[in-house]
C-alpha cells in the first residue's frame, strides 16, 4: 500500500481538502511509528509525557531545546514534545524565544504531574550524599530536601542526563534528581521518592510540528488558541490590544511578556485563550488584536486538555 501526499500552494484549502489531508495523516500515523523529538536523555519527563501520548513512538533525543525545535523545523514528519511551564517554577527558559524564531505549530497540550526522586549509586545511602545534580528547574523544585541535608547543587542540562552521568561515574557522594523511569533505565537506587517541595507540581507540555493541524470546530469540545504578538511602542498599547477580548467575552488563560532581542523598550507577548478561530467572538477579538500590533502569529488551535477541567 502506498500513499502520496502532494503540496498545494496555489490557493487556500477548502474544508473538504483540509479534512482529507488530516485523515491521510492519521492513517499514515497508524502505518508507521510516530517520530517524536524531546530535549534530554531517555528517562526525562518529556520521555514520560511521550509515553502517555503515543504508543510505541520512535523517540529522538536532543541535547538542547533549540536542537529539538530544529529537528521538527527541518523534518515535517517529526513532532516534538516540549515543556513550556511548571506550576512551581514558572516558564521553562528559552522556549518563548524559540517559538517566534521557528514558528512551529502547536498540535496539542499535555499536563504531567511531576514526581521527583533522589537517585544514588546502587550501594549509596543518604549519609553518603554531599552533592545533588539535576536540571535547574528540578533543583528549584526540591529546595526543602537540599537545604535540610546541606547538599551542594550541581546544575545540569537535564534530569535524565544527570542520572545517566551518575550511572556512568564512580562517585557515590553525588545524587541525581530525576524520574523513577530514569532510575529504572540507568539501574540507580531510589534513595527517597517524591522529594518535590509541593505535591501539586505539574508541568505543561506542548506537542508541536511544522504542519498545521487545526481541528474542525465542535461545539461540544473545548479549545485553546495560542499566539505570539508584538505591541506597538506607544502609550496604552497593551490596553488597546486586550480590549477586544473583553468586548467579545473571550477568556485569556495565559499572557506573558518577554523582551525583543537586543532591546529593552519593546516586548513580545505569548497568549493562550479559550476558544477556536471559527468562533465569532474569538475571530473578532483576534482581528482587533492584529490591528493594534506590529506582528501577530497564530501558533495553533487545539483541544483543551481535560486536566484543565479538574
Amino acid at each position: 500500500m502506498s500513499i502520496h501526499v502532494g503540496y498545494i500552494n496555489s490557493s487556500p484549502l477548502s474544508v473538504d481538502t483540509k479534512n482529507d489531508l488530516m485523515e491521510v495523516r492519521k492513517l499514515w500515523g497508524k502505518l508507521v511509528k510516530m517520530k517524536i523529538g524531546i530535549q534530554g536523555e531517555l528517562g526525562a519527563y518529556s520521555h514520560i509525557a511521550v509515553e502517555n501520548l503515543y504508543k510505541d513512538a520512535d523517540i529522538k533525543t536532543c541535547s538542547t531545546f533549540e536542537d529539538t525545535f530544529k529537528l521538527a523545523f527541518n523534518d515535517p514528519s517529526i513532532k516534538i514534545v516540549i515543556p513550556i511551564e511548571n506550576s512551581l517554577a514558572g516558564r521553562v527558559a528559552d522556549i518563548h524565544y524559540l517559538l517566534p524564531k521557528y514558528k512551529l505549530q502547536i498540535h496539542g497540550e499535555f499536563f504531567l504531574p511531576v514526581e521527583h526522586n533522589l537517585l544514588g549509586k546502587p550501594d549509596a545511602t543518604m549519609k553518603d550524599i554531599k552533592y545533588v545534580r539535576s536540571h535547574a528547574q528540578a533543583i528549584s523544585q526540591c529546595q526543602n530536601i537540599i537545604s535540610k541535608n546541606n547538599f551542594q547543587s550541581i546544575i545540569s542540562v537535564d534530569t535524565a542526563g544527570s542520572a545517566k552521568d551518575l550511572a556512568e561515574g564512580n562517585d557515590k557522594t553525588i545524587a541525581a534528581i530525576a524520574s523513577d523511569l530514569s532510575a529504572k533505565m540507568y539501574k540507580l537506587k531510589i534513595l527517597q521518592k517524591n522529594i518535590e517541595d509541593d505535591k501539586g507540581n505539574v508541568t505543561r507540555f506542548l506537542i508541536m510540528g511544522k504542519n498545521i493541524e487545526q481541528p474542525e470546530y465542535d461545539k461540544n469540545k473545548n479549545y485553546i488558541t495560542s499566539c505570539i504578538f508584538r505591541v506597538k511602542s506607544e502609550p496604552s498599547a497593551l490596553y488597546k490590544c486586550l480590549g477586544g477580548f473583553a468586548t467579545n467575552q473571550v477568556n485569556l488563560t495565559k499572557l506573558e511578556s518577554f523582551s525583543v532581542k537586543n532591546t529593552f523598550d519593546q516586548a513580545n507577548f505569548y497568549l493562550d485563550l479559550e476558544g477556536h478561530l471559527e468562533q465569532a467572538g474569538v475571530k473578532k477579538a483576534l482581528e482587533e488584536l492584529g490591528f493594534h500590533t506590529e506582528t501577530l502569529d497564530i501558533l495553533g488551535v487545539y483541544e483543551s486538555s481535560k486536566f484543565r477541567q479538574k
